[in-house]
């Protein structure tokens, strides 16, 4: 199985004039192609806490479908990552109809990456029940294979009553599901519903809920992929299931560390059956990004290729 890399593409709010811009999009996408990325990501959050957002790991970004539509239209080559959306934000109608949006309009280049979500503020401000976001991501996984199927479709949800609708475009070729997080029944999810996992290793600035769940070494995150395995034995699923991650090692972008040992590290995942492996790049400025870019490229994946 290839090794394939995907990367943070950095449409967050704060700095619109550096990145974004149709201009902006299409430059930072001409350099992920050249450094031999295959994919960029983009996360959600649509009403983020404002006391998480300016301290730590907080970070923001742009509507993830219309952000990945315009870097898909930017480039003919890359693969679309939602990293992730949480399945709690919308109506499972809605998702499925943003995600088969993008997979039609980019000629099925979507990884729909997708997660329960972790901050209470954001369900309350957009009325959903933070309680029940184990419920609500099962619904809709169970959902939105239905939806792009094609034909009728009816289904009972916990908020909703679907009888006899038709949702369109019907996808030939169904975006795969990535499952995001690392806790038991993300696993288990994982196992049951999803073409992947793409979960996060514990890391400084992390929030409580996130660093407790979190995959604390590759040892770690073997036992976890041996329990989706055997999910998977139980539920006769079979196929490609893609292993997605970002190495528990510092690259040191730019030369400021030790590239060899994330080299290493990455080599060890690989040998993990890990066949996606992402990247956040620094971006103070679209100039340093494009820099850092290119930097991995040469640095880390000419390497590991």
């Amino acid at each position: 199985m290839s090794l394939n890399f995907t990367i943070d593409i950095p449409l967050g709010v704060p700095t619109p004039g550096e990145f974004q811009t149709l201009d902006a999009i299409a430059e930072m996408a001409k350099a992920i192609e050249g450094a031999g990325f295959d994919a960029a990501f983009i996360t959600d959050h649509p009403s983020p806490d404002t006391h998480w957002l300016h301290q730590g790991m907080g970070h923001d970004a742009l509507d993830p479908f219309a952000a990945l539509t315009a870097l898909g239209s930017a480039s003919r080559k890359l693969k679309l990552h939602t990293n992730i959306v949480v399945a709690g934000y919308r109506n499972p109608f809605l998702l499925a109809k943003s995600a088969a949006t993008v997979q039609t309009l980019t000629e099925g280049r979507l990884i729909l990456g997708i997660g329960a979500g972790y901050q209470k503020v954001e369900f309350d401000a957009l009325g959903s029940d933070f309680k029940r976001r184990g419920k609500l991501f099962d619904e809709v996984l169970e959902v939105l294979r239905l939806a792009w199927s094609g034909g009728p479709v009816s289904y009972k949800g916990m908020d909703f009553d679907a009888v006899d609708v038709e949702p369109r475009p019907a996808l030939t070729t169904p975006p795969p599901i990535w499952i995001g997080g690392s806790s038991p029944a993300a696993l288990e999810r994982a196992g049951k519903y999803g073409d992947g996992w793409c979960p996060f290793f514990a890391a400084k600035g992390m929030s409580a809920a996130n660093r407790d769940i979190a995959v604390t070494s590759i040892a770690d995150f073997k036992e976890r992929c041996a329990k989706i395995e055997e999910v998977r034995a139980r539920e006769g699923r079979t196929g490609q299931f893609d292993l997605s991650a970002g190495p528990p090692v510092k690259v040191g972008w730019l030369g400021d560390g030790d590239v060899s040992a994330y080299v290493d590290a990455v080599g060890e995942m690989a040998e993990a059956g890990v066949n996606w492996i992402s990247a956040m790049g620094p971006h103070a400025s679209r100039a340093q990004f494009i820099e850092s870019v290119e930097w991995y490229g040469s640095e880390v994946i000419a390497k590991l290729r």
